[in-house]
């Protein structure tokens, strides 16, 4: 029998406002960098070539997430579903902010 259920993590939440804001800085752009473009691709070019920077950015920013999610998060915690905030916070804890851990 294999009872064994893994520990999980908890998602990191820093102390510093410094990672605090990065967090959110790097959630914010994972969440609405696709609309950003597709709005200002709209308004100085085409809706043409705006239709196809959303569909473009999109497949990017997607890749961008799962980059992140799978160098990031724990091998065991990986099927979960996690929120941009929560990959953000687990990427940032893990290359840039891992000494600051509540």
């Amino acid at each position: 029998m294999n009872d064994f259920i893994p520990e999980i993590e908890p998602t990191p939440s820093f102390t510093s406002t410094r990672c605090q804001w990065l967090v959110k800085i790097v959630a914010f752009k994972l969440t609405f960098m696709p609309l950003i473009l597709t709005v200002l691709v709209a308004l100085w070019v085409d809706y043409f070539y705006a239709i196809a920077t959303l569909l473009l950015s999109y497949l990017v920013t997607g890749i961008i997430r799962s980059y992140m999610r799978n160098n990031s998060i724990p091998k065991a915690q990986q099927e979960y579903a996690y929120t941009n905030a929560a990959i953000a916070a687990w990427f940032l804890y893990r290359t840039y902010c891992f000494g600051d851990k509540k």
